[in-house]
């Protein structure tokens, strides 16, 4: 196979991916192109593919028409997979001598419950493999134009859950406003206003500029930018659906910066609203 030769002459051996192991793996943010080699050859060489509603469906057809995908999707406010049978169906399929790939959007272990499935695979005795991938947060702001870091403008950068877990844990916006640094908030649509309202109860200024990333590296993405105070609106007067990471903080202002230098070589940058 060309993939599979490729794929021997980019990182020397390609690591097996054996009968009864289980790859949790990361597929990026969208865009097939956004895939690492590792995730790659265990697409190539899975008997199963156990995959999350964030994977695009071009990076599942990059695999062999004969591997299984069995779907095992989680979206908040919707009809969801329990985890605990997620794992059960894990370790099942290990044990019955499978090559399983578990792969889920951005990478497995930034609110990805990654750490979760390791943790029932070692207990079950099942051999894994953890195969980073790009994390949606930082590739939804690089695609906005929207620098992680800037040297100026902050010395870190917080990265939250939009929601409560499932333990009920409560998260102190009024101290992550008081930090002083830039936001990225996953899984945040449904609680957007509500979060505003809490930094800005905080201390955080309401014109802190916020943007909100829609459907990251694919075609069709989406990017709002408004002051924090008014992003919940400007969000659902643009008609924006989930999967949304919103960034808030003083980087956001890097896209308008750079958007306003960009025209002169804009037809070489046509990826700029493409999506990819």
């Amino acid at each position: 196979m060309i993939a599979g030769q490729t794929l021997r002459t980019l990182i020397g051996r390609v690591p097996v991916l054996a009968p009864g192991q289980v790859w949790l793996a990361g597929a990026g943010p969208g865009d097939p192109a956004h895939l690492t080699l590792h995730a790659l050859a265990g697409l190539l060489q899975a008997d199963v593919i156990v995959y999350d509603a964030l994977v695009d469906r071009r990076v599942l057809d990059l695999a062999p028409a004969s591997a299984e995908r069995v779907f095992a999707g989680k979206r908040g406010g919707k009809p969801s997979v329990e985890q605990a049978d997620i794992a059960e169906t894990l370790i099942a399929l290990a044990r019955g001598g499978k090559r399983v790939l578990r792969l889920k959007g951005g990478d497995p272990c930034v609110f990805g419950r990654g750490g979760e499935e390791m943790l029932s695979l070692a207990q079950a005795g099942i051999p894994f493999r953890v195969v980073p991938g790009l994390t949606a947060g930082l590739a939804a702001m690089a695609l906005a134009l929207i620098p992680a870091t800037m040297r100026g403008v902050n010395q870190a950068i917080v990265f939250v859950t939009g929601h409560c877990g499932d333990g009920g844990e409560e998260i102190d916006w009024a101290v992550l406003a008081r930090l002083g640094q830039p936001i990225v908030l996953y899984m945040g649509m449904r609680t957007l206003g509500t979060v505003a309202a809490a930094l800005i109860g905080g201390g955080l200024d309401p014109a802190t500029p916020a943007a909100a990333i829609a459907s990251a590296a694919t075609p069709e993405q989406r990017i709002v930018v408004s002051p924090l105070a008014q992003l919940e609106e400007a969000v659902q007067q643009a008609g924006l659906h989930p999967p949304v990471i919103t960034v808030i903080g003083g980087i956001v202002t890097m896209r308008a910066r750079l958007r306003a230098l960009i025209p002169v070589a804009a037809e070489h940058m046509a990826w700029l609203d493409e999506g990819c």
